[in-house]
């Protein structure tokens, strides 16, 4: 006579956030001049003009983010709520990770998220922009590593030690600016005296040792030979565009999107900076 052998009880396997699929995701960069986002499920970045939608008949597009700064909140979420809800699940309430300028602060936290509410958002986690771009650079965050975020209204310089800011300098100039009038070696100036700036106030050897092993570029400035070429220069030290440096900061931020995804408790949903000492704009 045989007997069945006891079946021993089997554990449930672990699912990925989300489960379901009214869940969805989005990893959003809000620029001055470019709006790029991901959602969960597509292959593809959204890239477009930073421009309101007008909201009644007459009225003509503007710019809502101005030099870094979110001037029109309303229309800022104009915007997303027609760009962005198409693409959403009817009865979705996505995870949201948003790239935010280093310097902007808790104003621009609070204006963005009040923006993207219109999304109907279930979380909504900001990440500083140069921390997205080393991770979609894939970048070694247990060294110290200098960012240089060379934007089309906007320039930051961040100085990253264990992945967290610890300075940061920005200037009101970028890309856009640029003319007959106005070289691109303003920007290279203006980058070398921030980054000088940070040497000399550090009693730390963080930038230094940053320094010494390279700087990361991104932002559209960084595919411009006459801005990268003569950084390395004025820096003494290899500058290293990241690939697609136009759109590493959405990258960075799809990249912990989906790590949220797998595991929901990688990243904490905080409005707390991570900065640790940081200076005003030159």
């Amino acid at each position: 006579m045989t007997t069945l052998a006891k079946r021993r009880p089997t554990r449930p396997r672990h699912r990925s956030w989300p489960w379901c699929r009214h869940c969805s995701g989005i990893a959003l960069d809000l620029g001055s001049t470019r709006t790029r986002a991901w959602t969960s499920g597509r292959r593809t970045i959204l890239d477009v003009p930073t421009v309101t939608f007008p909201a009644s008949p007459g009225e003509s597009t503007t710019c809502p983010i101005q030099r870094g700064t979110i001037v029109d909140t309303p229309g800022t979420a104009r915007m997303l709520d027609r760009l962005l809800a198409p693409r959403l699940p009817r009865d979705g309430r996505p995870l949201l990770i948003l790239t935010t300028p280093v310097l902007g602060g808790v104003a621009y936290r609070a204006e963005a998220r009040t923006a993207v509410e219109v999304l109907r958002p279930r979380t909504v986690l900001t990440v500083p922009t140069a921390r997205a771009v080393a991770v979609a650079a894939e970048a070694d965050l247990a060294r110290p590593l200098l960012v240089v975020d060379l934007g089309a209204h906007l320039t930051e310089v961040t100085l990253l030690v264990d992945g967290a800011v610890t300075d940061a300098r920005r200037t009101a100039l970028g890309t856009s600016d640029l003319d007959d009038l106005t070289p691109s070696t303003r920007i290279t100036e203006a980058v070398v005296a921030m980054v000088t700036g940070m040497l000399d106030q550090d009693h730390t050897p963080h930038t230094l040792h940053a320094l010494r092993r390279g700087t990361l570029l991104a932002g559209g400035g960084a595919l411009r030979a006459d801005i990268t070429r003569p950084l390395g220069e004025g820096l003494r030290t290899p500058v290293q565009p990241v690939r697609a440096p136009h759109t590493a900061a959405v990258r960075g931020a799809a990249r912990l999107l989906q790590a949220a995804h797998a595991h929901p408790s990688s990243i904490q949903a905080s409005d707390a900076p991570q900065h640790r000492r940081l200076h005003g704009a030159l």
